[in-house]
């Protein structure tokens, strides 16, 4: 039993950039409810990385509300179009993966895809299934079906053409290919960030194109990273990873920008709408602490992707450390037989930082204590104690002890 058109729509447009077109949605949803015949929802999965941040969770948390509804999510792998690359929001041609790569991304997208989707009521599926089996003559009828103006529409390829950058003809193919996955699957929706507009609507065409019943296509909003203004990536290192420890999913959300915290909130938690409501009034009027909300924040998607006793913990630990200004109890230690060390080579050897030259850094701002005390020589050579302790930053610690 399905809830009513209205009530389905009103779910689901909570949060969307657009529904395009809404009121073919509204009619596929009383359609549903009167057939008793769930949607099918498509959802594409790009292979290239397999590591998920909650940037992706926005999209995904929109196609578990299709779950809740009591429709069919489908997941497709790109393992064939991954192969090209989606050139959505690429300046060069992308490298090109092997068909193995894009299996190995696929398996472990879909083992963390499971912290938000209930994947035993989702259907996963790789697009070689049909893709591998187009000949030459099924692949010249479907481009067939295309003109180049059309592909040249989106703007990622018409500036790389104002650029003079090259572009593939093999990532001309790419959105053709993708397209015909809603057509190979019967896709009644199809969702994606607003990146991925053009992709989903040639998506509708290709389905018009064959006189199958068109997608909607939902379109959901791009988050920015921790550093306030570029989109959230892992290759930009502002992204806070669904599968990383608890204590870092806390740590990096303390250190977004105020100006996030309601978009994080809305976008990427599971608070009910009142609860929202009230955040945003608050927020607009100034009223409370901005560390509080990010507090509140940081706890609820620990909860999220761990459980509820560990965001407790979590709260506990960063209330040690950056309230009372305690050390952890689960700080790592090592053993020093010598009777001084540089302190530059006790943080890059211990991983306290990447290199060097960072480690320098960080000295030089005053960021590295030992015991309580700030240490700003570059050159600093530390005697070792037994139970000394090494903080680099707000969240790096390291017992030494002498061997």
């Amino acid at each position: 039993m399905f809830a009513t058109a209205k009530e389905q729509i009103d779910l689901i447009r909570e949060g969307t950039v657009e529904i395009i077109p809404e009121e073919e949605l509204v009619r596929k949803f009383e359609k549903s409810a009167k057939e008793n015949k769930a949607l099918t929802i498509k959802l594409g999965c790009d292979p290239s990385r397999p590591d998920l941040h909650i940037g992706h969770s926005v999209v995904l948390n929109k196609l578990r509300q299709f779950q809740d509804l009591g429709h069919n999510a489908i997941l497709i792998v790109g393992d064939y179009t991954g192969m090209i690359g989606d050139p959505s929001g690429k300046k060069k041609t992308r490298p090109q993966l092997t068909f193995e790569e894009t299996r190995k991304n696929g398996e472990s997208y879909f083992e963390q895809a499971g912290k938000i989707l209930d994947l035993k009521r989702a259907k996963v599926v790789y697009n070689s299934e049909w893709l591998s089996k187009l000949d030459l003559k099924d692949l010249i009828n479907l481009l067939s079906k295309f003109t180049v103006q059309r592909i040249l529409e989106r703007d990622d390829f018409t500036n790389r053409i104002k650029e003079q950058t090259e572009i593939s003809m093999h990532e001309m193919l790419y959105p053709i290919m993708q397209g015909y996955d809603s057509y190979a699957i019967n896709a009644d929706v199809e969702l994606g960030g607003t990146d991925q507009k053009f992709n989903n609507l040639v998506g509708r065409d290709v389905q018009k194109r064959y006189g199958k019943e068109q997608q909607v296509v939902i379109t959901m909003p791009l988050i920015e990273g921790t550093d306030g203004y570029e989109k959230m990536s892992k290759s930009l290192d502002n992204a806070i990873g669904i599968t990383e420890a608890a204590k870092d999913i806390f740590g990096k959300t303390m250190s977004i920008p105020d100006t996030l915290i309601y978009k994080y909130f809305n976008l990427v938690t599971k608070l009910e709408r009142a609860e929202l409501d009230k955040i945003k009034k608050e927020l607009e009027i100034g009223e409370g602490n901005p560390r509080d909300y990010k507090r509140k924040l940081g706890y609820e998607l620990v909860k999220i992707y761990y459980d509820e006793e560990t965001a407790g913990k979590t709260i506990e630990e960063f209330d040690t450390i950056f309230i009372k200004g305690g050390i952890p109890d689960d700080i790592p230690e090592i053993t020093v037989s010598e009777d001084s060390k540089k302190l530059i080579d006790l943080m890059t050897e211990n991983n306290m930082t990447e290199s060097k030259t960072s480690a320098r850094k960080l000295i030089e701002q005053g960021a590295v204590n030992i015991d309580g005390t700030k240490i700003t020589d570059v050159n600093s050579m530390t005697a070792i104690r037994d139970g000394m302790i090494l903080k680099v930053g707000k969240r790096k610690f390291l017992k030494i002890n002498r061997n």
